[in-house]
């Protein structure tokens, strides 16, 4: 799930070498810390938080076939 994350980010950003995802796993559920430059967090989150909604939509797709929950936090610098 961390690469899924990763991979999102960076196609989005104009500095994806600033791109930081954490993984912190439960039993049952896991966080994802997606940190970026901040001049790249408007592109993140969207218009709307559209793009962030569509992150986590595509997070949780993935993640029902590992029978998890996924949680995805994007963290401001």
């Amino acid at each position: 799930m961390k690469e899924l994350v990763e991979m999102m980010a960076k196609a989005l950003v104009d500095y994806p070498e600033q791109v930081e995802v954490t993984e912190i796993a439960g039993r049952d559920t896991s966080v994802i810390e997606l940190k970026a430059a901040k001049e790249d967090m408007g592109k993140i989150i969207g218009k709307k938080g559209h793009n962030a909604q569509a992150m986590r939509t595509i997070l949780n797709a993935a993640s029902r076939k590992l029978n998890k929950h996924v949680v995805l936090e994007i963290i401001d610098r």
